[in-house]
C-alpha cells in the first residue's frame, strides 16, 4: 500500500492538540481551518452529529484544495462531542456552563465520541467512522472546578475537560483510546488510510520525533 509520490495531508482543524497529536506520531500535517458553522448540524445521536460534523469540515477544505500531480493530497476532518447522562455536550457555551457541567459529571462516566472523516483528493474517494472511549470523572470539589473553569481550558473543548493537559488530573481512568479524548485516534486514523489504499507509514515524515533520522519505508 506504500505509494511512489509524496502524500500531503490537510488537517481541516484548527485544534492545536489534534495537530500535536500527529506530528508525534511522525505525521506533519498542513492546517486549513473549514470554517464550518457548527450549529447548523442537529442529531438526537452523539455518533451521527459528530460524523456529520467531521464531514462538512472535511469537504468544506477539500472544496479549497486542488490536487497536484506531484503528491498524494489527503484531507482529514474531526469531530468531538461527549455523550453524558442522556445528552449531547459540546464545547460549553461560557464559564458558568462549563462549571455546571463539572457539577453533573464529577464521580460519574460519559463517552467521547469523535468522529473522522478522510478524503483522497486525488483518487476522488473517502472513508469515515467514530471511535469511542469511555471517560471515567474524579468527584473533583468545587474549589478545583472553579480554579479550572477559570484557566479557560475546559471552554474550549467538547465536554469541557482534556486529557492532555490541565483536565487529565481531573479523569480517574478512560476505557479505549487515549487519542479519541485528545480528538483524533491514531489506529482509527490507520484503518481509515488502509480504505484509501494507504498505509500509515507514508505519511511518515524524514525526522522522527526527538529528531532521530531514520528511512521512510514507504
Amino acid at each position: 500500500m506504500s505509494t511512489s509520490v509524496p502524500v500531503r495531508l490537510v488537517l481541516a482543524s484548527q485544534s492545536p492538540a489534534r495537530r500535536k497529536l500527529l506530528q508525534a506520531a511522525g505525521i506533519e500535517p498542513d492546517v486549513l481551518v473549514s470554517g464550518v458553522d457548527e450549529s447548523q448540524v442537529v442529531s438526537d445521536r452523539a455518533e451521527d452529529l459528530c460524523l456529520e460534523l467531521a464531514r462538512l469540515k472535511t469537504q468544506a477544505v477539500r472544496d479549497r484544495l486542488r490536487p497536484s500531480p506531484d503528491e498524494r493530497t489527503l484531507v482529514l476532518g474531526c469531530d468531538s462531542v461527549l455523550a453524558f447522562d442522556g445528552e449531547i455536550l459540546g464545547k460549553p457555551d461560557d464559564a458558568a456552563d462549563a462549571t455546571r457541567r463539572w457539577q453533573r459529571m464529577r464521580g460519574h462516566s460519559g463517552v467521547l465520541h469523535t468522529g473522522h472523516c478522510l478524503i483522497d483528493v486525488t483518487h476522488e474517494s473517502r472513508a469515515e467512522a467514530v471511535a469511542s472511549t469511555i471517560v471515567h470523572f474524579a468527584d473533583v470539589s468545587d474549589d478545583e472546578i472553579a480554579a479550572y473553569v477559570a484557566t479557560g481550558e475546559p471552554l474550549a473543548v467538547a465536554g469541557a475537560f482534556t486529557i492532555d493537559g490541565l483536565g487529565g488530573a481531573f479523569l480517574t481512568g478512560i476505557e479505549g483510546d487515549p487519542g479519541t479524548v485528545v480528538g483524533l485516534s491514531l489506529p482509527l486514523l490507520r484503518r481509515l488510510l488502509a480504505e484509501v489504499e494507504l498505509s500509515i507509514v507514508d505519511l511518515w515524515t524524514k525526522v522522527a520525533p526527538g529528531g532521530q533520522e531514520f528511512e521512510h519505508l514507504g
